[in-house]
Order: C-alpha cells, then sequence, then structure tokens
C-alpha cells in the first residue's frame, strides 16, 4: 500500500492537473497534540497551483480539495493546511 503522502499526491495529480504540486508531511510538529499518531501522516501541508481553480473562491477550492481527500481522512488524516492558487495567481 503506498502511504498516504503518496495517496495524497497521486489523488491531487489525477484530479486537479496542477503546475505545482507539493506535499508535505509536517505531522512531527503535531506530536503530542491532537489527532497525532505514531509513524505520522495525520497533518499535511499542500501547495497546489492548478487551472482548476479558476474562478473559484477561496471557499470553494478549500471544499473541492477536501472532497477528494475523502478517503485520506478516513485513513487516518487529521488536519490539512492548504494553499490553493491558480497559476495566475502564483507568477
Amino acid at each position: 500500500m503506498a502511504t498516504l503522502r503518496d495517496w495524497i499526491h497521486e489523488t491531487l495529480q489525477a484530479q486537479l492537473a496542477p503546475e505545482q504540486l507539493d506535499v508535505v508531511d509536517e505531522s512531527h510538529l503535531h506530536a503530542g497534540h491532537s489527532g497525532w499518531r505514531e509513524g505520522g501522516e495525520t497533518h499535511f501541508r499542500l501547495d497546489v497551483v492548478s487551472a482548476a481553480f479558476e474562478g473559484k473562491s477561496r471557499v470553494e477550492r478549500h471544499r473541492l480539495v477536501n472532497g477528494l481527500m475523502d478517503e485520506a481522512f478516513k485513513r487516518g488524516l487529521h488536519a490539512l493546511a492548504l494553499r490553493a492558487r491558480t497559476p495566475a495567481e502564483a507568477a
């Protein structure tokens, strides 16, 4: 089974065709906090640049990504920090 980080990366790549995608496991920064567990893969920071965000508000972008992450939450994901930008915003 792929790591949760790999699953997140593959899913966002397939669904959003991003120009830039950074998936960083920051679980170690939350050791001992709510939702953390031994082995990590509970807290991730995402930076996504995709044309799929064109015409969408910040809330709509976050809802889109969170919806795609439903399976990740079922697999133990506790929290996402998300930066979702269009290519024009990232330029």
